[in-house]
């Protein structure tokens, strides 16, 4: 049996979604090859063994459980592996492959690959440079431009920038992306902390809401009469691509609560637009897979524009929702890849990598 860790929780933005999703990765995982142990993070960054049921991972009730015991993940990799500090001592248990279940920041953006490299443990996804790229909004549309990879007009400010002179800033990102504008954290997941701008007198307020969530933030802009598509990358030297999936957001555009909360958004599996486009989102997103250096998987979402027919890359994440409704899994399954073998694929992808 395969000794395989389960990170889970984090301290991110995105800490209830992770939850959400390995108690779903938890649940399709063949028992017959893999031998479970869950490693939680708390909001505030404590990291917890936990030894009970899967059904209290989401909504945090799994801290509360009395089922969990302090624990680190020694990088030392003749001592390494899970330690457990339990009453009569200090456990250690051995790890084989270690999956981060971790959206967004200290998770998704390399730090956590990178301590996992330290311990010599196989890692699923991407490690720590392309994790890192990919988490960066404006170093991936940086290296999408020098490429010629199609994408909409863009900014990025820190705040040091920003606070030198705010109203100049707001003025050139009119001028120069017009109205109406998309205001995002740099380093973001779940469309947390994202603004869509229509008035010029607005831009200041949705500034503020990004800073919130990063230093660093890019602003895009809005692209006219457009479906949201994506579709699912898996492999490390020569992946496969998924079939293209289309979402009819409930809200004005794909942010959280249309993802996780409100139920009206509409997934097509396939998307129905042109099988000309479907064709070119499909070489873009292995083309973006190459260009950051990703491997184990991606989903990569695009824009299709309906009156032009126009593909706009728009982002990649590296570790995607794995929850009941994500699409990463619903690609991969109408692609051919049902949940349990997605991720049994994943786990020998990792250990390739040794």
């Amino acid at each position: 049996m395969t000794k395989t860790l389960i990170l889970f929780g984090g301290v991110s933005s995105e800490h209830d979604v992770s939850c959400v999703s390995a108690q779903s990765v938890v649940e399709h995982i063949p028992r017959d090859k893999y031998d479970v142990l869950l490693l939680g993070i708390t909001k505030a960054g404590a990291w917890l063994f936990y030894e009970g049921d899967t059904a209290d991972l989401p909504k945090d009730r799994w801290v509360e459980s009395g089922k969990c015991t302090p624990a680190a993940l020694s990088p030392d990799r003749e001592n390494g592996g899970v330690l457990v500090f339990r009453e009569t001592g200090v456990e250690r248990i051995p790890v084989d492959v270690a999956f981060p279940v971790l959206h967004g920041k200290n998770g998704e953006d390399g730090t956590v690959q990178g301590l996992l490299e330290l311990a010599g443990i196989p890692c699923v996804g991407c490690g720590v440079l392309a994790s890192a790229m990919c988490m960066d909004k404006a170093v991936t549309n940086l290296l999408a431009d020098t490429v010629g990879i199609p994408q909409t007009k863009w900014l990025t400010v820190t705040a040091t920038e920003y606070q030198k002179d705010e109203a100049a800033f707001c003025a050139r990102a009119v001028e120069t992306l017009s109205l109406p504008l998309f205001v995002k954290p740099a380093n973001a997941g779940s469309s947390r902390g994202i603004s869509k701008v229509n008035r010029e007198e607005d831009l200041p307020e949705a500034i503020k809401t990004a800073f919130a969530h990063d230093r660093k933030l890019v602003l895009e802009a809005a692209v006219e009469n457009p479906l949201e598509v994506e579709c699912a990358v898996l492999g490390n030297e020569a992946p496969m691509v998924s079939v293209v999936g289309g979402i009819v957001p409930c809200k004005e555009f794909y942010d959280y609560e249309a993802k996780y909360i409100d139920e009206g958004s509409v997934l097509q599996i396939p998307a129905q637009i042109p099988p000309a486009a479907q064709e070119e989102i499909r070489a873009t997103a292995l083309r973006v897979f190459a260009l950051l250096g990703c491997r184990g998987m991606a989903r990569v979402d695009f824009f299709y524009q309906k009156d032009t027919g126009r593909v706009l890359f728009n982002e990649i994440n590296t570790i995607p929702g794995f929850t009941s409704i994500s699409m990463y899994a619903k690609l991969m399954e109408q692609s051919g890849v049902p949940y349990p073998k997605l991720l049994d694929r994943l786990f020998k992808l990792a250990l390739e990598q040794r």
